[in-house]
């Protein structure tokens, strides 16, 4: 009796409210496969992925076309037995025509030497409309980084594909300029309903804003950073704002809660989401029971996040469950942005600004004197239904306090 089929399915287990979409297929219909290796990419709206081979054979059928949604346990493809039909004497049988499903040819051809590619990378290349044979890498024996696929220059219409110049783009419709139509991924269509939804429909946003100086911080960073980069850390100001916040927290435990209709549930641990800038779009990956940690270990919690969400290697379940969230935006330049949408399942979100030199009135024993101080702006956007403006401005006095008399 011929052996049947494995069937490929999405993951069962996912979060409620969670979509998924297949990002692409990393092996082509009749190909080999070996059991776990990497199959299939599924964007989900948070992260991306890889769904591994259930079992080795041949990929004989794929039933879903990339940016397919799918639900959780569907059915994606087959993997059939790599001896099937074989015939006495070691005579193989024609093998059986592997079959597609209407829309999912697109999804067949997988990318060259997927392997060899992250898939942060694959998705940049995907966007960019490149080929990894356009890009040369800079990486370890020559693997192509995130970097590499960024500063690749020209336009996707402008680089030939094979030898073949990329079609041009969409017309518009009117008589202006053309346009070039870039699909919604999972992660950005999610992005947007829940930034709809929270300021719209869910949460009432109010904001306040205070100034904060960090030359105490600076001073201790400077200290410290050369000791902790010994022992494999970087010690970067958000460890610092971090502490400060959690510090907040425990004297204002609205800041981490939840409003329901029957009462506002306040979070025991405070589970830190660190807004970052990934390849694929922001991400929060989350620092867990932040409150038990110290400068140090935050620190190192803080950078293998970040990195992870860098190189699009975050997992599920690392950017599940935040209570608190920091958007540090002033790294790209910005002073201060309000409101900042808060998360679902979340009452309140700190913005950090740009930090920059400014000229401030200091009172020196008992004179007014203009001194040159290292400072940024600092909000803090709740959900008014949660809190009231006077407990929102409690939290930045301790926050901004413990900031400007860091001493430990």
């Amino acid at each position: 009796m011929a052996e049947p089929s494995v069937e490929v399915r999405a993951p069962a287990q996912q979060a409620e409210g969670t979509r998924s979409q297949v990002l692409r297929w990393l092996k082509a219909l009749g190909e080999p496969v070996s059991e776990h290796e990497p199959l299939i990419e599924l964007e989900t709206d948070k992260v991306t992925v890889e769904i591994a081979a259930p079992a080795s054979g041949v990929l004989s059928e794929i039933l879903t076309a990339e940016r397919d949604e799918v639900a959780p346990g569907a059915l994606l493809g087959r993997i059939a037995p790599s001896d099937r039909g074989a015939q006495p004497g070691g005579a193989a049988a024609a093998p059986a025509v592997p079959r597609v499903a209407a829309g999912a040819a697109a999804a067949a051809a997988p990318s060259a030497d997927p392997n060899r590619l992250s898939p942060a990378v694959r998705r940049l290349l995907a966007e960019r409309g490149l080929t990894p044979a356009q890009v040369r890498g800079t990486g370890a024996a020559g693997r192509i980084t995130v970097d590499d696929v960024l500063g690749q220059s020209g336009s996707p219409a402008e680089i030939p594909a094979g030898g073949e110049v990329a079609a041009p783009a969409e017309p518009h419709c009117g008589d202006g300029p053309g346009v070039r139509r870039v699909p919604h991924g999972a992660l950005r269509r999610r992005i947007a309903e829940r930034m709809v939804a929270s300021l719209l429909h869910t949460a009432p946003h109010v904001t306040t804003v205070f100034e904060v100086d960090l030359a105490a911080v600076l001073e201790h960073r400077q200290r410290q950073r050369e000791v902790l980069a010994g022992r494999g850390i970087s010690l970067t100001l958000t460890a610092y704002l971090v502490r400060a916040a959690v510090q907040a927290i425990m004297a204002v435990p609205e800041a981490n809660s939840r409003w329901t209709d029957a009462a506002v549930e306040l979070y025991e641990s405070v589970n830190f989401g660190i807004a970052t800038a990934a390849p694929e779009g922001l991400v929060v990956p989350v620092l867990r029971s932040a409150e038990a940690l110290d400068l140090e270990q935050t620190a190192r919690g803080i950078e293998e996040l970040v990195r992870r969400a860098r190189e699009g290697g975050l997992r599920p379940q690392d950017v599940r469950g935040g209570t608190f969230t920091l958007s540090n935006h002033g790294v790209s330049g910005s002073l201060f942005a309000t409101p900042i949408i808060l998360p679902a399942q979340q009452a309140a979100i700190l913005g950090v600004g740009k930090l920059e030199k400014r000229a401030v009135v200091m009172d020196v024993q008992g004179e007014d004197r203009i001194e040159i101080r290292p400072r940024c702006y600092v909000t803090l956007t709740i959900d008014h239904r949660v809190m009231d403006g006077e407990r929102a401005n409690r939290f930045m006095q301790v926050f901004t306090q413990r900031l400007a008399r860091w001493t430990d």
